[in-house]
């Protein structure tokens, strides 16, 4: 009899892991396989494929854009994840520190709503507001005895743009992560402190933060994945310039794969961002072991 509930269990956890088994492979695993297939071919959706063996990857290599594409990313990187982590955190503090529950709820609201808007539309507000000569931001900075910025044609400002829009768009999922993360932490623990005379400072560093690095961590990695492959903020609001200032890895893709319909070296650079972005993560789950805080009780 023990067996065959044994039997029975393991079948019902197989049942259970099949819908996602089945999301995998057809999600992820069959994609990925054929971008190695087509990586290998001279596909242009019109005419049929061409084995071409290892021409993408010597174009690959050849390719004179793509290092400053992949600089491009690199930098969108270094200003995002930052900014997101940091900003999510301060503005999930401010809220739990609300007192009144209708309060908590319309700040929530505020703060998540952003992302729930579409960003097509929000981005040409955002193109009015960088205008040089009738944007809002440039005629706040007239007021207070600045020049005019060039927001969106500038190479140097660029980057600060597109960051500002996605700060602005996206920060809501990193606020609503730590807020989540907060709620979690026990209230016991704050009175303790509380009653031992930590002041504010000491009981950030010493109960919330520890506490809060699971958060923090899931934050990081799915942050992270996301500046890596952004897209929509670069393309929307100045498609790449100016020239390739501002083009990332992903709109490199989808100008080759949709533009030039070269789907098969599409592939391959797609592939290539895939293997950093497998990089990256194993690397942070790696060393994500070493500051971590998971209560095991």
């Amino acid at each position: 009899m023990k067996i065959k509930r044994t039997t029975k269990d393991t079948i019902a956890g197989y049942l259970f892991l099949l819908p996602a088994l089945l999301a995998f492979v057809i999600f992820i695993a069959e994609p990925l396989l054929a971008a190695i297939f087509l990586s290998t071919t001279e596909y242009n959706i019109i005419h049929p494929y061409n084995f071409t063996g290892l021409k993408n990857f010597e174009q690959f290599l050849q390719d004179e854009r793509l290092s400053q594409i992949y600089w491009n990313t690199f930098k969108f990187v270094i200003i995002l994840v930052p900014m997101h982590m940091i900003f999510g955190l301060m503005l999930a503090l401010g809220v739990s520190r609300v007192i009144s529950k209708t309060g908590k709820y319309i700040y929530r609201t505020i703060f998540y709503f952003p992302v729930l808007v579409t960003t097509a539309a929000v981005a040409i507000a955002w193109q009015f507001m960088y205008d040089f000569d009738f944007g809002v931001i440039n005629y706040f900075l007239n007021s207070l005895g600045f020049e005019s910025i060039y927001w969106l044609t500038s190479p140097y400002w660029v980057y600060l743009s597109v960051a500002i829009f996605s700060l602005w768009k996206f920060v809501g999922t990193a606020f609503l992560y730590y807020v989540i993360g907060l709620q979690n932490i026990p209230s016991t623990l704050y009175e303790a402190a509380e009653i031992d005379g930590a002041n504010r400072i000491q009981t950030f560093f010493r109960i919330t933060l520890p506490l809060l690095t699971p958060t923090i961590f899931f934050v990081l990695v799915t942050t992270l994945i996301g500046a890596t492959q952004i897209f929509d903020e670069p393309y929307l609001i100045t498609g790449g310039g100016p020239l390739d200032a501002s083009r990332t890895i992903s709109l490199y893709i989808y100008e080759i794969a949709f533009q030039y319909h070269a789907m098969g070296y599409a592939s391959l650079v797609a592939i290539s961002l895939f293997l950093i972005i497998l990089l990256i993560t194993i690397l942070q789950f790696s060393l994500g072991k070493r500051w971590v805080y998971y209560d095991q009780e």
